[in-house]
């Protein structure tokens, strides 16, 4: 996983392994922050980073989703060139993922151990993971 301000990614595709952290991070701007993938490719040692959308959401151009990006390496970037693909992870996708970690390894976010906290009395918590809807 990778964390750039507050936000989370996740590796989708490493084309001739074009993926550099370090570059990454210092190229990526919070104008990327409103696009669910983001493309990097190199082009005369340049990494250029560009925004799609996912597939199902509604009121974006169609070349500006995920569908579109093989387009998009084919006719903007250089022929064969590097290239890689991040999945923005949804903040509710992460808080799952690390409520999951916890309960595998047996402790809570303040470092107690789950057998003390089971004797406690527990607080009636509802958590329902955010499915992104298309209208959204």
């Amino acid at each position: 996983m990778i964390t750039i301000d507050h936000m989370h990614f996740e590796l989708v595709e490493d084309y001739r392994d074009a993926f550099d952290e370090e570059q990454f991070k210092k190229k990526y701007s919070e104008v990327l922050n409103k696009y669910d993938y983001i493309v990097g490719d190199i082009g005369y040692e340049k990494l250029r980073l560009t925004g799609f959308y996912r597939d199902g959401k509604s009121k974006v151009e169609r070349d500006k989703k995920f569908s579109a990006i093989q387009d998009y390496l084919y006719e903007y970037c250089n022929f064969g060139c590097a290239y890689f693909v991040l999945r923005k992870i949804p903040k509710s996708e992460v808080k799952a993922g690390h409520e999951a970690h916890e309960a595998a390894s047996g402790t809570s976010s303040d470092g107690q151990d789950q057998e003390r906290s089971r004797t406690e009395p527990q607080k009636n918590k509802t958590l329902a993971a955010r499915q992104p809807v298309d209208g959204e």
